[in-house]
């Protein structure tokens, strides 16, 4: 029943986008994504940025089979889906209408955070580190601290978002870790919740991967982050065994990503966080390690550039789930394991800003097979 679960949201999803892509004449006006003047922008064309509703179909559809599975807990389900429209119907306004702020989605995802620490027990009351814990013990505090997790890693989530199935694949990779570790807690609630979250984005990303047929937008990636948040503080909340610092550092290349661009905007070069620039170490790679494409701005050239730059983000948050999943329950390992993670982080930025990436790693000419499917 475990792999029907997974199957159908998978199928689900994948047809709620195909149909968003087929149907793009029709509402391309309103949820294209048309500005590429940007500095984060590196599509060669308007594509749709609605495929957060087709991972939404998939959630549904999901999450409606497992209400008749033995076990389903169904008000903490529901409360959790709830409490995800919120995230998601205020990122997906901004899909359609550019004129949500920041600020504004921010709010409406600690208000689903929220909504899930008080109608599912979603609360962060253990950490594991030196000095924090005896103040989630201070009345409030640990609530406080719950959702500013949640809606940090939503909106790290969305930084993330940059590229065809970098994001997307990285909350795959997430997802599945916690599945795998529900499982082998024998948390049936967190594995069919991991199960759903993971066969929904896979539907997404077929579409998505390589060609960019659709984008994930601001609702997609506002859902998707609420969702892992969610699922990783209630694994830890229900299960003693699980640290947590294993969602942590799972969740850790894109909250150091944008740790370290609010570091490098306001510290580094005097300017407001919130200010987007095309220094993120996606687009460095991007910019500086397909030297092949240097110079190039044909659509066929930059489509293979957008997502050959995917993989090596990937194998970034592959580094720190490996770990994770190797030491899901030994809370030292995991801190040792997020400082390499971070020290890693640096050193790769630094090489590439200062020129100095590992031959190894850069890319002088296209692989044959993705400049023969772009022709």
């Amino acid at each position: 029943m475990t792999m029907r679960l997974f199957l159908l949201s998978f199928a689900a999803a994948l047809f709620g986008t195909l149909l968003i892509v087929s149907s793009a004449r029709l509402h391309g006006r309103f949820s294209g994504d048309h500005d590429r003047s940007g500095p984060q922008k590196f599509h060669a064309r308007a594509v749709p940025r609605i495929g957060g509703v087709g991972i939404m179909c998939g959630m549904l559809v999901g999450m409606v089979y497992s209400l008749f599975m033995p076990g389903s807990e169904t008000e903490t389900k529901l409360a959790l889906i709830a409490a995800g429209v919120i995230a998601f119907g205020a990122g997906l306004i901004e899909d359609f209408t550019k004129k949500v702020t920041p600020r504004q989605r921010l709010l409406a995802v600690t208000l689903a955070a929220a909504v899930a620490l008080w109608l599912a027990g979603a609360e962060i009351v253990r950490t594991d580190i030196v000095g924090i814990d005896p103040l989630l013990e201070i009345a409030g505090v640990s609530a406080l601290v719950t959702l500013f997790a949640v809606a940090g890693v939503a909106n790290s989530v969305n930084i993330i978002d940059g590229f065809n199935g970098l994001a997307s694949m990285c909350l795959a990779i997430m997802l599945g870790a916690m599945a795998y570790v529900a499982w082998q807690v024998g948390d049936q609630m967190i594995f069919r919740l991991a199960l759903i979250g993971l066969g929904s984005v896979l539907g997404f990303f077929v579409l998505n991967y390589p060609f960019g047929l659709v984008f994930l937008g601001d609702g997609g990636a506002y859902f998707m982050g609420f969702w892992v948040a969610e699922i990783g503080i209630l694994l830890v909340h229900r299960n003693a065994d699980v640290s947590p610092m294993f969602p942590l550092l799972l969740c850790i290349y894109p909250i150091f990503e944008t740790v370290f661009t609010m570091y490098r905007r306001k510290v580094l070069r005097g300017r407001p966080m919130g200010q987007p620039d095309a220094s993120h170490l996606h687009s460095l790679i991007y910019r500086r390690l397909m030297r092949w494409a240097v110079g190039k701005r044909d659509t066929a050239t930059m489509l293979r550039r957008n997502s050959m730059t995917s993989p090596y983000l990937w194998g970034l948050c592959s580094l720190a789930a490996v770990p994770a999943v190797l030491w899901w329950d030994d809370s030292a390992m995991l801190q040792l394991s997020a400082l390499v993670f971070c020290g890693t982080y640096l050193a790769l930025y630094r090489a590439i800003v200062l020129f100095r990436t590992p031959k190894v790693l850069v890319q002088h000419r296209a692989p044959a097979a993705l400049a023969e499917s772009a022709r």
